[in-house]
């Protein structure tokens, strides 16, 4: 018995692609969703964050609130880490295109961008050091073409792998996104 208003690709089964009256084209937006591989670490991050959590409160009750105030920053480490594992990705709003990577985010103006399209080279598998053939979402800078820029999406990284048609739906709307804004 399916249940369409349970599924969240339900908007993508419609054939017009028509925004919503309350779109603001303005605010920076992932238009892809996170992948399970991100989501199920910082799940398990946020569940180890709990236990530490709980056990800051066992130290704070039996011994020294100093040791227990270590815990507890520790708990508050975790969890930041969970939710910029959860930030991380390609963000894209009417001012140009956001890379956000774990200790650092880079923002390129439409204005700067002077291609973006997908190609077949070797991507690394989940950020590791380990590459194997795939594609991957690049961004070109004008007067910059020789420059290595990392790319914006990859068919490996946390958000896509073993989901080719999500990659593919996201590097074209990233792709429309950049012919849009360039011309304007």
């Amino acid at each position: 018995m399916p249940l369409p208003f349970l599924t969240a690709d339900r908007a993508f089964d419609t054939a017009d692609d028509v925004a919503l009256p309350h779109d603001d084209r303005d605010l920076w937006r992932r238009p892809y969703r996170p992948g399970p591989w991100r989501v199920g670490a910082a799940a398990l991050m946020l569940l180890f964050a709990s236990f530490v959590l709980f056990a800051a409160v066992v130290i704070a009750a039996t011994a020294s609130l100093s040791s227990a105030g270590v815990v507890f920053g520790l708990a508050v480490v975790v969890i930041v880490c969970a939710l910029r594992l959860l930030r991380m990705g390609a963000w894209v709003s009417a001012q140009g295109v956001r890379q956000v990577s774990f200790l650092s985010t880079r923002t390129v103006a439409w204005q700067q961008v002077d291609d973006m399209r997908t190609v077949q080279q070797p991507v690394r598998w989940l950020g590791l050091p380990r590459t194997v053939q795939g594609q991957a979402l690049l961004l070109v800078r004008q007067g910059r073409s020789g420059e290595t820029v990392p790319p914006l999406l990859t068919t490996h990284n946390a958000d896509f792998l073993a989901r080719e048609e999500a990659f593919d739906r996201a590097a074209d709307a990233m792709e429309a996104w950049a012919a849009e804004y360039r011309r304007a």
